[in-house]
Protein backbone atom coordinates (compact mmCIF):
# COMPACT_ATOMS: atom_id res chain seq x y z
CA UNK A 1 0.00 0.00 0.00
CA UNK A 2 2.89 2.45 1.00
CA UNK A 3 3.88 2.07 -2.57
CA UNK A 4 0.72 3.04 -4.36
CA UNK A 5 0.33 5.60 -2.18
CA UNK A 6 4.02 7.49 -2.79
CA UNK A 7 2.81 6.35 -6.77
CA UNK A 8 -0.13 8.55 -6.29
CA UNK A 9 2.08 11.53 -4.84
CA UNK A 10 4.50 11.86 -7.81
CA UNK A 11 4.35 14.85 -9.63
CA UNK A 12 3.69 14.97 -13.36
CA UNK A 13 2.66 16.93 -16.17
CA UNK A 14 -0.16 16.69 -17.86
CA UNK A 15 -0.20 17.65 -21.51
CA UNK A 16 -2.86 17.86 -24.24
CA UNK A 17 -2.13 18.94 -28.32
CA UNK A 18 -4.06 22.02 -29.56
CA UNK A 19 -4.10 24.50 -32.36
CA UNK A 20 -6.18 26.05 -34.42
CA UNK A 21 -10.37 25.42 -35.01
CA UNK A 22 -11.46 22.38 -32.60
CA UNK A 23 -8.87 21.75 -30.69
CA UNK A 24 -8.44 25.36 -29.01
CA UNK A 25 -12.14 24.79 -27.38
CA UNK A 26 -11.92 21.38 -26.44
CA UNK A 27 -8.55 22.37 -24.92
CA UNK A 28 -10.09 24.78 -23.05
CA UNK A 29 -12.73 23.12 -22.01
CA UNK A 30 -10.38 19.95 -20.82
CA UNK A 31 -7.96 22.57 -18.79
CA UNK A 32 -10.76 24.13 -17.12
CA UNK A 33 -12.54 20.77 -16.21
CA UNK A 34 -9.10 20.15 -14.62
CA UNK A 35 -9.09 22.71 -12.42
CA UNK A 36 -12.62 22.99 -11.45
CA UNK A 37 -12.26 18.97 -10.56
CA UNK A 38 -8.50 18.10 -9.46
CA UNK A 39 -7.62 21.29 -7.75
CA UNK A 40 -4.90 19.60 -5.78
CA UNK A 41 -3.19 18.89 -9.29
CA UNK A 42 0.16 21.26 -8.89
CA UNK A 43 2.05 19.85 -11.87
CA UNK A 44 2.36 21.38 -15.33
CA UNK A 45 -0.48 21.51 -17.66
CA UNK A 46 1.13 22.04 -21.44
CA UNK A 47 -0.89 22.62 -24.39
CA UNK A 48 1.27 21.74 -27.28
CA UNK A 49 1.22 23.44 -30.79
CA UNK A 50 2.17 22.41 -33.76
CA UNK A 51 4.30 25.37 -35.60
CA UNK A 52 4.57 26.40 -39.24
CA UNK A 53 6.38 23.91 -42.04
CA UNK A 54 6.41 22.24 -44.76
CA UNK A 55 4.29 19.63 -43.43
CA UNK A 56 1.66 22.05 -42.85
CA UNK A 57 0.31 23.98 -46.18
CA UNK A 58 -1.70 26.43 -43.68
CA UNK A 59 -0.27 27.73 -40.02
CA UNK A 60 -1.92 25.34 -37.42
CA UNK A 61 -1.41 27.30 -34.95
CA UNK A 62 -4.12 28.81 -32.38
CA UNK A 63 -5.75 31.93 -33.57
CA UNK A 64 -8.17 32.53 -31.23
CA UNK A 65 -7.02 35.27 -28.81
CA UNK A 66 -9.20 34.82 -25.95
CA UNK A 67 -9.02 31.33 -26.14
CA UNK A 68 -5.30 31.42 -25.56
CA UNK A 69 -6.17 34.34 -23.10
CA UNK A 70 -8.34 32.00 -21.16
CA UNK A 71 -5.97 28.97 -21.42
CA UNK A 72 -3.33 31.00 -19.21
CA UNK A 73 -5.67 31.90 -16.63
CA UNK A 74 -5.99 28.56 -16.02
CA UNK A 75 -2.13 28.07 -15.52
CA UNK A 76 -1.52 26.22 -19.31
CA UNK A 77 1.90 26.46 -20.64
CA UNK A 78 1.67 27.16 -24.64
CA UNK A 79 4.83 24.10 -26.00
CA UNK A 80 5.24 24.80 -29.02
CA UNK A 81 6.68 21.76 -31.46
CA UNK A 82 7.62 21.01 -34.95
CA UNK A 83 6.67 18.12 -37.13
CA UNK A 84 9.42 16.33 -39.21
CA UNK A 85 7.52 13.05 -40.02
CA UNK A 86 3.86 14.05 -40.20
CA UNK A 87 1.63 17.07 -40.38
CA UNK A 88 -0.98 17.89 -42.21
CA UNK A 89 -1.55 14.55 -43.94
CA UNK A 90 -1.87 12.77 -40.48
CA UNK A 91 -2.45 14.97 -37.53
CA UNK A 92 -2.35 12.25 -34.75
CA UNK A 93 1.25 12.01 -35.42
CA UNK A 94 1.13 15.28 -33.62
CA UNK A 95 0.82 13.20 -30.34
CA UNK A 96 4.27 11.62 -31.17
CA UNK A 97 6.40 14.48 -32.33
CA UNK A 98 4.65 16.70 -29.47
CA UNK A 99 6.57 14.41 -26.92
CA UNK A 100 10.11 15.72 -27.89
CA UNK A 101 9.63 19.29 -26.80
CA UNK A 102 8.20 18.26 -22.94
CA UNK A 103 10.69 18.32 -20.13
CA UNK A 104 13.01 15.48 -20.47
CA UNK A 105 12.77 13.14 -17.36
CA UNK A 106 9.16 14.80 -15.89
CA UNK A 107 6.37 12.13 -15.72
CA UNK A 108 3.87 12.64 -17.92
CA UNK A 109 0.21 11.98 -19.04
CA UNK A 110 -1.19 12.59 -22.53
CA UNK A 111 -4.66 13.21 -22.98
CA UNK A 112 -6.71 14.17 -26.32
CA UNK A 113 -8.59 17.36 -26.18
CA UNK A 114 -11.36 15.30 -26.47
CA UNK A 115 -11.59 14.23 -22.58
CA UNK A 116 -12.74 15.70 -19.73
CA UNK A 117 -11.30 15.45 -15.90
CA UNK A 118 -14.70 13.69 -13.99
CA UNK A 119 -12.61 13.38 -10.82
CA UNK A 120 -9.32 14.42 -8.92
CA UNK A 121 -6.38 12.89 -10.94
CA UNK A 122 -3.99 13.18 -8.30
CA UNK A 123 -5.98 10.10 -6.84
CA UNK A 124 -4.91 7.56 -9.86
CA UNK A 125 -1.64 5.65 -8.63
CA UNK A 126 0.35 5.93 -11.88
CA UNK A 127 3.16 3.69 -11.97
CA UNK A 128 5.24 5.72 -14.41
CA UNK A 129 7.82 3.30 -14.85
CA UNK A 130 4.73 0.76 -16.64
CA UNK A 131 3.50 2.62 -19.09
CA UNK A 132 -0.45 1.79 -20.29
CA UNK A 133 -2.80 3.60 -22.47
CA UNK A 134 -6.54 3.96 -22.75
CA UNK A 135 -8.41 0.16 -22.98
CA UNK A 136 -11.78 2.32 -24.06
CA UNK A 137 -11.47 0.86 -27.92
CA UNK A 138 -13.21 -1.26 -30.11
CA UNK A 139 -11.40 -3.84 -32.92
CA UNK A 140 -10.52 -1.34 -35.30
CA UNK A 141 -7.51 -2.73 -36.30
CA UNK A 142 -6.20 -4.90 -38.17
CA UNK A 143 -8.98 -6.47 -40.10
CA UNK A 144 -7.69 -9.99 -41.12
CA UNK A 145 -8.34 -11.19 -44.76
CA UNK A 146 -10.33 -14.00 -45.08
CA UNK A 147 -7.50 -16.70 -46.29
CA UNK A 148 -4.60 -15.21 -43.75
CA UNK A 149 -2.84 -14.14 -42.28
CA UNK A 150 -4.86 -13.85 -38.96
CA UNK A 151 -4.64 -11.59 -35.94
CA UNK A 152 -1.54 -13.51 -34.23
CA UNK A 153 0.60 -13.43 -37.54
CA UNK A 154 -0.16 -10.15 -38.48
CA UNK A 155 0.63 -8.64 -34.73
CA UNK A 156 3.77 -10.94 -34.22
CA UNK A 157 4.89 -9.44 -37.60
CA UNK A 158 5.43 -6.34 -36.03
CA UNK A 159 6.93 -7.56 -32.82
CA UNK A 160 9.31 -9.32 -34.74
CA UNK A 161 9.99 -6.34 -36.63
CA UNK A 162 11.37 -4.96 -33.89
CA UNK A 163 12.70 -7.62 -31.92
CA UNK A 164 10.05 -7.50 -29.16
CA UNK A 165 8.66 -10.79 -27.35
CA UNK A 166 5.13 -11.28 -28.38
CA UNK A 167 4.02 -13.70 -26.03
CA UNK A 168 4.01 -12.08 -23.06
CA UNK A 169 1.62 -9.49 -24.78
CA UNK A 170 -0.66 -11.46 -24.99
CA UNK A 171 -4.59 -11.73 -23.26
CA UNK A 172 -4.66 -15.99 -22.66
CA UNK A 173 -8.24 -15.33 -20.73
CA UNK A 174 -9.22 -14.22 -24.23
CA UNK A 175 -9.82 -16.60 -27.41
CA UNK A 176 -7.30 -17.36 -29.60
CA UNK A 177 -7.93 -14.99 -32.87
CA UNK A 178 -10.51 -12.79 -30.92
CA UNK A 179 -9.05 -8.96 -30.85
CA UNK A 180 -8.77 -8.37 -27.20
CA UNK A 181 -6.32 -11.26 -26.98
CA UNK A 182 -4.00 -9.05 -28.56
CA UNK A 183 -2.55 -6.01 -27.01
CA UNK A 184 -4.44 -2.99 -28.45
CA UNK A 185 -5.03 0.47 -27.16
CA UNK A 186 -7.06 3.53 -27.75
CA UNK A 187 -4.20 6.65 -28.00
CA UNK A 188 -6.63 8.99 -25.89
CA UNK A 189 -4.44 9.07 -23.37
CA UNK A 190 -0.93 7.19 -22.24
CA UNK A 191 1.32 8.07 -19.71
CA UNK A 192 5.50 7.51 -18.96
CA UNK A 193 8.56 8.28 -16.78
CA UNK A 194 10.15 10.49 -19.82
CA UNK A 195 8.13 11.42 -22.79
CA UNK A 196 11.45 12.37 -24.78
CA UNK A 197 12.44 8.33 -24.15
CA UNK A 198 9.05 7.39 -25.06
CA UNK A 199 8.59 9.82 -28.04
CA UNK A 200 11.60 8.63 -29.91
CA UNK A 201 10.54 5.12 -29.67
CA UNK A 202 7.12 5.92 -30.96
CA UNK A 203 7.93 8.29 -33.96
CA UNK A 204 10.53 5.36 -34.77
CA UNK A 205 8.51 2.50 -34.66
CA UNK A 206 5.84 4.71 -36.55
CA UNK A 207 7.77 5.72 -39.20
CA UNK A 208 8.93 2.11 -39.86
CA UNK A 209 5.45 0.97 -39.97
CA UNK A 210 4.33 3.21 -42.25
CA UNK A 211 7.67 3.36 -44.71
CA UNK A 212 8.75 0.02 -44.38
CA UNK A 213 5.94 -1.97 -42.90
CA UNK A 214 6.45 -6.19 -42.79
CA UNK A 215 4.69 -7.95 -45.75
CA UNK A 216 1.99 -9.44 -43.83
CA UNK A 217 0.95 -6.48 -43.63
CA UNK A 218 0.17 -6.11 -47.11
CA UNK A 219 -3.08 -5.83 -47.55
CA UNK A 220 -3.73 -3.96 -43.99
CA UNK A 221 -5.15 -0.48 -44.12
CA UNK A 222 -2.40 1.77 -41.45
CA UNK A 223 -4.51 4.98 -41.87
CA UNK A 224 -5.88 6.19 -39.43
CA UNK A 225 -4.70 3.42 -37.52
CA UNK A 226 -0.80 4.07 -37.82
CA UNK A 227 -0.38 5.47 -33.98
CA UNK A 228 -2.83 2.84 -32.52
CA UNK A 229 -0.91 0.28 -34.18
CA UNK A 230 2.35 1.61 -32.86
CA UNK A 231 1.40 2.37 -29.67
CA UNK A 232 1.16 -1.22 -28.14
CA UNK A 233 4.60 -1.89 -29.13
CA UNK A 234 6.22 0.82 -27.89
CA UNK A 235 4.44 0.39 -24.13
CA UNK A 236 5.60 -3.22 -24.36
CA UNK A 237 8.89 -1.88 -25.12
CA UNK A 238 9.07 0.23 -22.04
CA UNK A 239 7.38 -2.90 -19.59
CA UNK A 240 4.20 -1.47 -20.13
CA UNK A 241 0.64 -3.44 -20.82
CA UNK A 242 -3.30 -3.29 -20.41
CA UNK A 243 -2.95 -3.56 -16.54
CA UNK A 244 -0.67 -1.23 -14.95
CA UNK A 245 -3.58 1.18 -13.25
CA UNK A 246 -6.56 0.11 -11.55
CA UNK A 247 -9.45 0.01 -14.00
CA UNK A 248 -12.46 1.99 -14.12
CA UNK A 249 -10.44 5.25 -12.87
CA UNK A 250 -9.06 7.17 -16.43
CA UNK A 251 -11.86 6.04 -18.90
CA UNK A 252 -14.25 6.22 -15.89
CA UNK A 253 -14.73 8.25 -12.69
CA UNK A 254 -11.38 10.25 -13.35
CA UNK A 255 -12.10 11.27 -16.75
CA UNK A 256 -14.01 11.03 -20.23
CA UNK A 257 -12.90 10.76 -23.56
CA UNK A 258 -16.22 11.92 -25.04
CA UNK A 259 -14.90 11.79 -28.62
CA UNK A 260 -17.74 14.48 -30.06
CA UNK A 261 -20.12 16.21 -28.15
CA UNK A 262 -23.67 14.40 -29.87
CA UNK A 263 -21.80 11.16 -28.40
CA UNK A 264 -21.04 12.50 -25.30
CA UNK A 265 -24.73 13.47 -24.46
CA UNK A 266 -26.24 9.94 -26.16
CA UNK A 267 -23.73 7.79 -24.07
CA UNK A 268 -22.54 9.00 -21.20
CA UNK A 269 -22.78 9.18 -17.23
CA UNK A 270 -25.55 11.97 -15.83
CA UNK A 271 -22.00 12.87 -13.97
CA UNK A 272 -19.76 13.33 -16.89
CA UNK A 273 -22.98 15.87 -18.29
CA UNK A 274 -23.52 17.68 -15.14
CA UNK A 275 -19.41 18.15 -15.12
CA UNK A 276 -19.75 19.30 -18.80
CA UNK A 277 -22.18 21.61 -18.08
CA UNK A 278 -20.79 23.32 -14.89
CA UNK A 279 -17.88 23.80 -16.75
CA UNK A 280 -18.95 25.55 -19.68
CA UNK A 281 -21.35 27.60 -17.27
CA UNK A 282 -18.84 30.78 -16.29
CA UNK A 283 -19.57 33.60 -18.58
CA UNK A 284 -16.28 34.21 -19.61
CA UNK A 285 -16.06 30.94 -20.67
CA UNK A 286 -19.36 30.56 -22.39
CA UNK A 287 -18.39 33.86 -24.55
CA UNK A 288 -15.50 32.03 -25.65
CA UNK A 289 -16.84 28.41 -26.16
CA UNK A 290 -19.68 29.63 -28.23
CA UNK A 291 -17.92 30.65 -30.76
CA UNK A 292 -17.21 26.73 -31.32
CA UNK A 293 -20.71 25.75 -33.35
CA UNK A 294 -21.17 22.61 -32.00
CA UNK A 295 -20.22 23.13 -28.16
CA UNK A 296 -22.71 26.26 -29.00
CA UNK A 297 -25.76 24.20 -30.13
CA UNK A 298 -24.79 21.08 -27.85
CA UNK A 299 -24.24 22.75 -24.34
CA UNK A 300 -26.00 26.37 -24.93
CA UNK A 301 -28.68 26.01 -26.96
CA UNK A 302 -30.35 22.35 -25.56
CA UNK A 303 -29.58 19.80 -28.89
CA UNK A 304 -27.38 17.95 -26.34
CA UNK A 305 -30.67 16.65 -24.31
CA UNK A 306 -32.40 16.08 -27.19
CA UNK A 307 -30.04 14.00 -28.38
CA UNK A 308 -29.76 11.88 -24.61
CA UNK A 309 -33.58 11.78 -25.20
CA UNK A 310 -33.25 9.38 -28.54
CA UNK A 311 -31.18 6.85 -25.36
CA UNK A 312 -31.56 4.45 -23.07
CA UNK A 313 -28.00 5.03 -21.38
CA UNK A 314 -28.93 1.45 -19.68
CA UNK A 315 -28.93 -0.56 -23.11
CA UNK A 316 -27.27 1.46 -25.72
CA UNK A 317 -26.43 0.06 -28.80
CA UNK A 318 -23.11 -2.45 -28.97
CA UNK A 319 -21.99 -0.72 -31.44
CA UNK A 320 -20.75 2.92 -31.93
CA UNK A 321 -21.54 3.21 -35.40
CA UNK A 322 -25.40 2.42 -34.59
CA UNK A 323 -24.86 5.02 -32.27
CA UNK A 324 -23.68 7.50 -34.74
CA UNK A 325 -26.70 6.45 -37.06
CA UNK A 326 -29.21 6.98 -34.99
CA UNK A 327 -28.05 11.01 -34.21
CA UNK A 328 -27.56 11.36 -37.61
CA UNK A 329 -30.77 9.98 -38.94
CA UNK A 330 -32.56 12.06 -36.45
CA UNK A 331 -30.31 15.49 -37.87
CA UNK A 332 -28.21 16.35 -34.43
CA UNK A 333 -25.00 15.08 -35.59
CA UNK A 334 -22.32 17.45 -35.39
CA UNK A 335 -18.24 17.70 -35.30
Amino acid sequence: MAETAETSRTEFNVVVVAQKGRLTYEALLFAASLRHMSPAFTGRLLIAEPQPGPRWPKDPRITDRAALDLLQSLGAEIIPFACHHFGADYPYGNKIEMLHALPEEEPFVFFDTDTLITGDLTTVPFDFDRPSASLRREGTWPKPELYGPGYTALWKSLYDRFGLEFDSSLDLTEPDEYWKRYLYFNAGYFFYRCPRAFGARFQEYAVAIRDDPPTALCAQDLYPWLDQIALPLVIHSFGGGRDTLPAGLLDGSISCHYRLFPLLYARESDHVIKVLEEVAAPNKLKKVLKTHEPIKRMVYQGRGPKVRALFDQNHLPRREQAIRNRIKSNGFWMR
